[in-house]
């Protein structure tokens, strides 16, 4: 009697967790397409065309998906990640990445253009016309009331 690959996987693990064991079979195939892409481009030859801050985002990028990887093979293995020193090393990755993100943001924001500014704001007030500058000026005569 023959079986079927699905009848021994079957049999090896809980059918609850068929779904999650597809959807991680997918990632990995994903990103092992993804390496595959980026190690056909030799390192030099990548970091020449990214200009400094983009550099510095696919090296932290890599390192962290490497040290994710190391902390995934870790939790196969029986061994507690968050007890081991590639907890702290992913803390310190992101550390960085944050800091990368603020510079990146920094450099988007748009930059004030002082003249531009004051030329808004000068036109946006309101200034009287010479009309209402000389009505304005001088002041309310009334008529004064005389005691009988």
């Amino acid at each position: 009697m023959e079986t079927s690959e699905d009848d021994i996987n079957a049999e090896e693990y809980p059918t609850e967790i068929h779904d999650y064991l597809t959807t991680f079979e997918k990632s990995l195939s994903s990103v092992d397409e993804m390496l595959k892409t980026m190690m056909s481009v030799p390192r030099s030859e990548l970091l020449y065309k990214l200009e400094p801050l983009e550099q510095a985002k696919l090296d932290l990028v890599s390192a962290y998906t490497l040290n994710s990887m190391f902390w995934v093979y870790l939790a196969t293995q029986g061994i507690n990640p968050k007890e081991h020193p590639v907890k702290q090393e992913l803390e310190r990755i992101r550390t960085y990445m944050n800091k990368v993100k603020e510079i990146a943001d920094k450099k988007k924001a748009s930059k004030l253009d002082k003249g531009a500014a004051s030329r808004f704001v000068r036109n946006a007030l309101w200034e009287p016309s010479p009309e209402n500058e000389r009505t304005s000026k001088t002041p309310a005569k009334g008529k004064k009331r005389k005691m009988d």
